[in-house]
């Protein structure tokens, strides 16, 4: 590379963000919004080497071009995509789904709160929780319900995670 463009990214290094500012509208011959001085020193070196040393040939300006219009691109495969006999296989785990709260009882269970005097009692479905005979998505939600303001609904209910092992300590032998 020129030694000549190499002085100039290094000046770029110290100038003020003024400075880059302009050095960019030099550049690219246009105005720039960004106020994020690494952007904008890595753009303006970027576009130097390239003024420099040459820019991408024309016919990898139009491939890349094809490819970013390309329409049926996919990055997932269809859900439908594996089937065997008609039947969809899942090929893979859904990773965004989460696995159910260790911390709650299996459905069916019922949960007692006393609140101001009364026993609640909820009563745990598959698909969430039953109070009063309302269905409800989550506990904070009933929390909310009963109490007029916003509350964690394990909190309220005083579920806690599932206890870890604790080891024993065991008394260390003297050096």
């Amino acid at each position: 590379m020129d030694t000549a463009v190499l002085r100039e990214i290094e000046s770029l290094r110290r100038a003020s963000m003024a400075d880059l500012r302009r050095k960019y509208q030099e550049v690219f011959r246009e105005e720039t919004r960004c106020y994020h001085r690494e952007h904008l020193f890595r753009r303006i070196a970027w576009r130097l080497q390239a003024l420099a040393e040459g820019d991408l040939s024309e016919r990898a300006r139009g491939r890349a071009q094809q490819i970013a219009q390309d329409g049926d691109l996919r990055i997932n495969a269809p859900r439908d995509f594996f089937t065997v006999g008609g039947e969809r296989v899942q090929t893979t785990g859904d990773r965004n789904r989460r696995g159910p709260d260790r911390r709650l009882p299996l459905p069916g269970a019922f949960l007692t709160r006393k609140w101001k005097g009364r026993t609640v009692l909820v009563e745990v479905l598959a698909k969430g929780f039953r109070y009063e005979n309302r269905e409800y998505s989550s506990l904070s939600a009933i929390a909310t319900t009963i109490t007029g303001t916003r509350w964690n609904g394990v909190a309220f209910f005083g579920l806690k995670r599932p206890a870890r092992r604790q080891r024993k300590e065991q008394p260390r032998a003297k050096k």
